[in-house]
């Protein structure tokens, strides 16, 4: 029976290929949306073409589908989505909750790398300028529901925050909140590395007048020196040829234990007993080294 109540998504840039951290991410929600008998989305967030690897999308799809995490529905590519972002930036601007700004990347690097609202009242044009939240309701804390009461930044907290860039651009604090919403997301299980945005996010939700989601940040996987496995840190992509012992590893990650058997499980009845057994409050709250966990 599927409770209608709860919608979680695993949402990939395609930048590049999944890796362990990835998976990670993409197995803590799938099994927190499954074990509370909910749907399992997933979104493409194909918004910054310059970033994005030809085929890494395709890729992704498949390597989730490898390794027996099957979404619910069609899969929502933000790259079609720009007419729903285009009336959101318009609403806000209506209602006076955002305003142009002309000021470059070099002068909020000067002032210490916070915005300081110099270009909210001046009404200043369109033509190559970005797009800023006007924050009156910022967001110092909010509860996650694995890591308890987070607090904010203050400065961060007070900065009127791009929603669209110079570059015409959407931003990803837009296009998430507007996709969240749109999807029905109940519950964002996701990295912790995505905690500070997390605020900026909230605000937007009030200011849109729309509920906010839950959020369940997870322990990030690193690599030897110290440093998050991601795209960008050139993390080694998933096998596709093995994925039954990778995924014994990210379930150990996440603190969960394995059947004794598990070797001689097939993916699907590892993930069956997986959700059976799934354990939120077994998920660990710090970030460890990837290489630890093998077998």
């Amino acid at each position: 029976m599927t409770n209608n109540h709860y919608v979680g998504r695993f949402a990939p840039s395609p930048s590049g290929d999944l890796h362990f951290g990835s998976l990670i991410t993409a197995l803590g929600s799938f099994l927190q949306a499954r074990s509370n008998h909910g749907r399992w989305l997933v979104r493409i967030e194909d918004i910054d073409p310059p970033r994005e690897i030809a085929g890494a999308a395709s890729r992704i799809l498949n390597t989730l589908e490898n390794y027996g995490l099957h979404w619910d529905g069609d899969v929502l590519y933000q790259s079609q989505r720009h007419d729903a972002y285009r009336e959101i930036l318009s609403w806000l601007y209506q209602q006076k909750h955002c305003y142009y700004c002309h000021c470059t990347r070099a002068r909020i690097q000067q002032l210490g790398g916070i915005y300081d609202g110099h270009c909210r009242d001046l009404q200043l044009p369109a033509q190559g300028a970005s797009v800023r939240l006007h924050l009156s309701q910022p967001v110092y804390r909010f509860q996650d529901r694995h890591l308890g009461q987070l607090f904010a930044d203050t400065e961060r907290a007070h900065e009127d925050f791009i929603i669209h860039r110079r570059d015409g651009l959407f931003a990803y604090n837009l296009a998430v909140v507007v996709d969240d919403h749109f999807q029905g997301v109940t519950e964002i299980v996701r990295g912790a590395d995505l905690i500070q945005p997390t605020v900026q996010q909230i605000a937007l939700y009030r200011h849109l007048g729309w509920p906010e989601p839950c959020y369940f940040h997870l322990p990030l996987a690193l690599d030897a020196e110290g440093h998050k496995l991601s795209k960008q840190n050139h993390a080694q992509p998933l096998p596709d040829n093995a994925p039954l012992p990778v995924l014994a590893k990210a379930l150990a990650f996440l603190g969960q234990a394995l059947p004794p058997d598990w070797q001689d499980a097939t993916l699907h009845t590892l993930l069956e007993w997986s959700i059976k057994h799934w354990d939120s409050d077994r998920v660990p709250r710090q970030s460890a080294l990837a290489s630890h966990f093998s077998f």
